[in-house]
């Protein structure tokens, strides 16, 4: 049996009274445990937010790692471009038309890799809900997962587009910065 009392102030100082006054109303009722709501709740509620936590820190670390990999990418194809981007340089190009240049070869793998992954993401969607995995279908354990999202809801799916668009423009500025600062001169010398 289990009695939940509401109190002003702090519950765990009552502990004691309350054992008290059930001794009083009857010797023989054990009181075995006596904790807070929000104990309980943080007990329930424990491996859903260590869950969340490890893929948080999880999808972080990919999200750094995709970005380092991509600005090593672009730096490594500024590196094989550096004549090519000397002599654009040489013939009047502006900074702000190298950095275009650089940004956008890197923003078409990001978008290509966008597309890709909607596609492929719609598809195994489809194909999961024809399928019934055990108790329910998977949306219903995964709405047990995710509180209030829906698997295809557009506002989390257009938030996470948005987030990747601006890891990936950060992470393509950086070898685009230093595609500025080539020097004609030197450039051409190197060939």
């Amino acid at each position: 049996m289990y009695f939940m009392l509401r109190t002003v102030g702090e519950p765990a100082a009552l502990a004691a009274t309350v054992q008290q006054v059930v001794r009083e109303l009857d010797s023989s009722l054990p009181v075995t445990e006596i904790g807070t709501q929000t104990a309980l709740s943080q007990a329930t509620l424990g491996q859903e937010r260590l869950s969340a936590r490890l893929l948080s820190f999880f999808g972080g670390l990919a999200l750094l790692l995709a970005a380092i990999g991509l600005s090593g990418v672009l730096a490594y194809s500024v590196s094989q471009r550096t004549n090519e981007i000397g002599i654009r340089m040489a013939l009047g190009a502006q900074t702000a038309n190298v950095l275009r240049l650089v940004i956008w070869q890197g923003m078409k793998l990001v978008l290509l890799g966008l597309t890709v992954g909607a596609a492929v993401g719609y598809g195994l969607k489809r194909l999961l809900d024809s399928q019934s995995f055990g108790r329910g279908t998977w949306q219903a354990r995964m709405a047990e997962q995710l509180f209030g999202v829906s698997v295809t809801d557009p506002l989390t799916v257009a938030v996470i587009a948005l987030l990747l668009i601006f890891v990936a423009l950060v992470a393509c500025w950086i070898p685009a910065r230093r595609a500025t600062k080539v020097d004609p001169m030197i450039a051409l010398r190197c060939d």
